[in-house]
């Protein structure tokens, strides 16, 4: 059975469905979309498993504040999220933006972060270092949405058909998500501050990499096993994924999944749970 709450962390409140008992994992939506986006995995993780889905600062039912979207700040918020539910540790799972978040989490705070997974991403800073052409043309939505002030403009006269682009080409076979799931997208970015916040999220690139390019310089990496999955029609699929979370932690596996594009927890959930089965510590096998 799943519930929802809404805690109050970092200054704002962010809401999260949670289900089941067991060790803790928590799970970190991308943009365009909200911890709705777990709904086809989160029952069945919850078999063996506290599961929680928040909302990220800026999106959903969370609060959208004017600043704070830099990773190390939204990963402070989780942070905070842990523990007032009572727990020390969590595996985390994180997806698109969720998984930069979860990528900072785990550099700042290896004592909390068990294990990670990562999906179809590679780190932030790699992106930038590779931006040519072919890394140019299929992350040009990077450039967009960094712009100050524009992408409001535009995208808000039509803030539908700008997700369903994403929605379309970013799925394998191109029939978009579930349209129950696309409208529940639309009418969150449709809230007043939503497509701000959701923008603001890529505008702390430069905060984000200043930290990442720190983190290099220092030679810190992840420590804890980390887990990287890409779809096969994803972005990262044009990239050696898997060489490139090895540069960044000591104890990485990787797996391309199969017809699968970038919404790898929609479009292949029965491919997510049997990977995330085998990765995450202790409970019940899910089915």
């Amino acid at each position: 059975m799943n519930t929802t709450g809404v805690a109050s962390v970092g200054g704002i409140r962010l809401h999260y469905t949670r289900a089941g008992s067991g060790p803790l994992v928590v799970l970190l939506h991308g943009w365009p979309q909200t911890s709705l986006c777990w709904a086809p995995v989160l029952g069945r993780l919850a078999a063996g498993h506290t599961v929680v889905a928040p909302d990220l600062r800026g999106y959903g039912l969370s609060d959208k504040p004017a600043t704070g979207y830099d990773k190390r700040r939204m990963a402070a918020d989780l942070a905070e999220l842990v523990g007032s539910l009572g727990f020390e540790r969590a595996s985390v799972v994180g997806h698109d933006r969720g998984a930069r978040v979860a990528h900072r989490w785990a550099l700042d705070r290896p004592d909390q972060v068990e294990r990670l997974a990562v999906l179809d991403i590679v780190p932030t800073r790699e992106m930038f270092r590779r931006l040519d052409a072919s890394v140019g043309s299929a992350y040009w939505h990077w450039l967009f949405h960094l712009q100050p002030d524009l992408p409001e403009r535009l995208v808000g006269r039509d803030v539908r058909g700008y997700l369903e682009y994403f929605f379309e080409r970013w799925t394998y076979n191109r029939h978009g998500l579930p349209a129950e799931a696309v409208d529940a997208y639309v009418r969150a970015f449709s809230r007043p501050g939503a497509l701000r916040a959701g923008f603001d999220d890529y505008r702390a690139h430069e905060e984000d990499l200043a930290l990442d390019d720190a983190d290099a310089a220092a030679g810190r990496r992840l420590t804890m096993p980390v887990l990287a999955l890409w779809g096969s029609a994803g972005l990262p699929a044009r990239l050696p994924t898997l060489e490139i979370w090895r540069e960044y932690a000591e104890d990485v596996r990787g797996f391309e999944i199969a017809e699968c594009g970038h919404f790898i927890a929609e479009e292949r959930p029965d491919a997510l749970v049997a990977h995330l089965r085998d990765f995450l510590p202790g409970g019940a096998p899910a089915t």
